[in-house]
């Protein structure tokens, strides 16, 4: 095939802490190198002093999962942070969600998930929209949530990392349009969107619907989370997710998240996406499997190692039906590093 008939590519990479149920650091990185992928979104590890979040990781867990990223070959894609899970207002809702003063938010959590995003030799913190008092229409608290989204953007842009703010139900930015308000409102380089199907259709959206809230939001993806979802006609929806309860995850090309669409109307946007990316020194597109096909939660999910495997399957055939190029380690790949 020649380089002017070539399809625009994308760069392959998950959560891997879904996989190895002990969530161990070498476990994660085996699966990774066993199914031939070369990037992963950082959360939960074990690098040997017990399960913690990526944020909760000292120094020496630092050090040694850098040398094992090194002695695997895998890379960091993106730091899976819970930054933007807190609550935008100190108000009783009856949810456990906390209330941290966004001064002190900023200077220690936010810049901690910085500082470790240049530890990890990442360019990418995953994020969110803060969560609204539960009983209040997510519109009314967007200009709020701007004003703390354009400092959290700031501090990015002077530790040289990009920001992406993910669709996820319960939050602000829990659809398509009102990420897009959200974007226009910062209006900052630093701050990009994170497309995530599943996260959409589990609120009760129809696939035509889930692609109009992907249309809506398209001019700032940055990247995309591949999750799917199969609505359980049989559960009422009350405007509010139990994410606790969410059981109807299901490879990408199975669920009610329109991701043959969407991909293929992302298509021809990966080329200029690509070279916006790379002056950011991001390496590409990343396509980020967070596919929850054993169960979903408020803070993460598992799919199993076995689960990883299918999930990745189901993408890669759905990439090459919609003609969307993409890497990973084959044979010839071995072989030449012998």
């Amino acid at each position: 095939m020649s380089a002017m008939s070539a399809p625009p590519e994308v760069i392959l990479t998950g959560f891997a802490d879904e996989g190895p149920v002990d969530k161990k650091a070498e476990a994660q990185l085996t699966m990774l190198s066993a199914l031939g992928m070369s990037w992963y979104s950082l959360r939960f590890v074990d690098v040997g002093t017990g399960v913690k979040n990526v944020m909760k990781l000292n120094r020496a867990d630092v050090k040694r999962l850098c040398r094992l990223h090194g002695d695997f070959g895998i890379r960091v894609s993106s730091l899976g942070s819970p930054i933007g899970k807190v609550k935008l207002l100190d108000v009783e809702d009856g949810t456990v969600n906390a209330f941290i003063p966004f001064d002190r938010y900023l200077a220690n959590d936010v810049q901690r998930a910085v500082d470790l995003a240049g530890a990890f030799d990442t360019k990418l913190i995953r994020g969110f929209s803060f969560y609204h008092p539960r009983g209040t229409a997510a519109e009314d608290h967007v200009d709020a949530a701007a004003e703390r989204l354009f400092r959290i953007a700031e501090i990015c842009a002077k530790g040289g990392v990009l920001f992406g703010l993910e669709v996820e139900a319960n939050l602000i930015g829990q659809n398509g349009r009102l990420l897009r308000s959200l974007f226009r409102k910062v209006n900052h380089p630093s701050l990009h969107l994170i497309f995530d199907g599943g996260n959409l259709s589990s609120q009760n959206l129809r696939p035509d619907q889930t692609f109009a809230e992907y249309e809506a939001m398209r001019s700032g993806i940055g990247w995309m989370h591949i999750k799917d979802y199969k609505i359980d006609t049989k559960l009422k929806w009350t405007g509010v997710v139990d994410e606790e309860r969410l059981k109807n995850f299901v490879p990408c090309d199975m669920g009610d998240s329109a991701h043959e669409a969407i991909l293929r109307d992302f298509r021809p946007r990966l080329p200029a996406l690509a070279r916006k990316l790379q002056k950011h020194g991001v390496p590409g597109v990343f396509l980020d499997l967070e596919p929850h096909l054993k169960g979903g939660g408020q803070f993460g999910g598992v799919s199993g190692t076995d689960g990883f495997g299918v999930a990745l399957r189901a993408l890669t055939n759905l990439l090459d039906y919609v003609g969307i190029g993409y890497g990973v380690t084959d044979f010839q790949d071995i072989l030449s590093r012998r």
